[in-house]
């Protein structure tokens, strides 16, 4: 025993090098092992969203979800172990941008334990209850830092620079935006995705229908969700063509197998709204340097957002809704929402050198 511990200080003491970063093609094997979690996720989700009468906490959707752990968790231990092996210790073991993701494996293993028992002792939860779970909770923070793992190893990367191309920094829009749909999922009492066509001209079509204030509601939550991890990034870097739309592409994925799908002509129309906040990008080219630049993208982005959502559930939904100010006036808030959250998220303008 005492040989043991005289080892595990020895393992643990700082050796003193830098810490380095790993390779790109690292960073994107620990976003794609990060996807296979994410949608472990997003199946165990449609389970609690369509199926009844789950009785137990051992079924093939919570499989595919811990697996996806399993994997990404030691693909991250194994980064370490390998600068240990070439004769790193403590810190200057853990390459950069992973030390959270590796505090968050052990962190995720004890809430998924307590989940297991809280689940034996007080039953599987079926309806909102799921979305407060003390259990649930604690998974999902620390799911989100271990997803999150190549997004923060690219962030000060030296190969990075401040105009990566898409597919260097691919690895950290996957991380994002797998982390945005986790947030999603947790607030999908007010999700605007999970909105079919039609139930969006019904609510836009009476005033005095609570229908019309709760679908209000769920699009201005629903509009900082999406639109606060494009500001994050633009702040930081000037934002190759396509990250947006990767991003909303990944993002409809939560509400859509909550939904089943069902209403895909909705979800498709914030892929479309990653597409025109490219073109956005790229016409304005918002950064943290340019702060009137970046303020107008966050804007325009969100109100062509929710004008194209009015638009689609409008085409394929019977019509406009009755409401005229409730639909022409919605994109309008939307919008003037993205722009307050612009200038808090950029106050002032940033020197490039030091975003």
């Amino acid at each position: 025993m005492a040989l043991a511990n005289v080892g595990m200080r020895r393992l643990l003491a700082d050796s003193g090098e830098a810490r380095e970063w790993v390779s790109p093609r690292t960073d994107l094997v620990t976003a794609l092992f990060g996807v296979w979690f994410g949608v472990g996720l997003m199946i165990d989700a449609w389970a609690h969203s369509n199926l009844a009468e789950l009785e137990t906490f051992f079924t093939p959707w919570h499989a595919v979800f811990y697996s996806g752990f399993a994997v990404v968790s030691g693909w991250i231990m194994w980064q370490v172990w390998r600068n240990v092996r070439a004769g790193r210790q403590g810190l200057a073991a853990v390459p950069s941008g992973y030390l959270a993701g590796l505090v968050a494996v052990p962190a995720f293993a004890a809430f998924g334990f307590a989940d297991m028992i809280w689940h034996t002792v007080l039953g599987i939860e079926t309806s909102l209850d799921i979305l407060f779970s003390p259990s649930h909770l604690g998974l999902i923070v620390t799911m989100l830092l271990i997803i999150t793992t190549p997004l923060r190893s690219a962030w000060n990367a030296p190969d990075v620079g401040a105009s990566p191309s898409l597919v260097r920094l691919l690895p950290a829009l996957i991380g994002l935006a797998f982390a945005t749909t986790l947030v999603s999922l947790f607030l999908s009492y007010g999700d605007a995705m999970q909105y079919r066509s039609m139930r969006i001209v019904e609510a836009f079509s009476s005033a005095d229908d609570q229908g019309a204030s709760r679908l209000a509601l769920a699009m201005v939550v629903t509009n900082v969700i999406v639109l606060a991890p494009v500001l994050f990034l633009a702040r930081r870097w000037a934002l190759p063509f396509g990250s947006v739309t990767v991003m909303y592409a990944i993002g409809i994925l939560m509400p859509g197998a909550q939904t089943q799908f069902e209403n895909l002509p909705m979800l498709l129309s914030f892929v479309a709204a990653g597409f025109v906040s490219d073109l956005l990008i790229r016409w304005l080219r918002p950064s943290g340097a340019r702060r009137g630049a970046y303020w107008t993208f966050a804007g325009l982005s969100a109100f062509a957002t929710w004008s194209l959502y009015i638009g689609v559930a409008s085409a394929t939904g019977g019509g406009l809704p009755g409401v005229p100010e409730l639909w022409t006036g919605a994109p309008i808030i939307a919008g003037l929402i993205g722009l307050a959250l612009g200038a808090l998220m950029l106050p002032n303008a940033v020197d490039a050198e030091r975003a």
